[in-house]
């Protein structure tokens, strides 16, 4: 039997982890902090698969998101990741 994969399922959107320089121009655009964004857990099974193939991701750092839309073709949004 096979182990399923979370990040190749088909409901399961993009996530990447963002550079620091991104991270900046993104904060800096939208005027907010890290504070201000919504949360993500290390817990998530999507944060947890990335750090099982061998990511370094730490709380604080920044998930780009990106969904497939109907209207809208593609939907980025972004999650600071915290501890849980």
């Amino acid at each position: 039997m096979s182990r399923f994969k979370v990040t190749e399922h088909i409901m399961v959107p993009e996530h990447r982890i963002m550079k620091e320089p991104e991270v900046k121009k993104l904060l800096a655009r939208y005027k907010i902090t890290r504070d201000q964004l919504p949360k993500i857990k290390m817990s998530d099974p999507c944060i947890r698969a990335m750090i099982a193939s061998g990511k370094d991701i730490e709380p604080g750092m920044i998930v780009e998101i990106k969904r497939q839309s109907p209207t809208a073709g593609v939907s980025i949004g972004y999650r600071v990741i915290v501890e849980g």
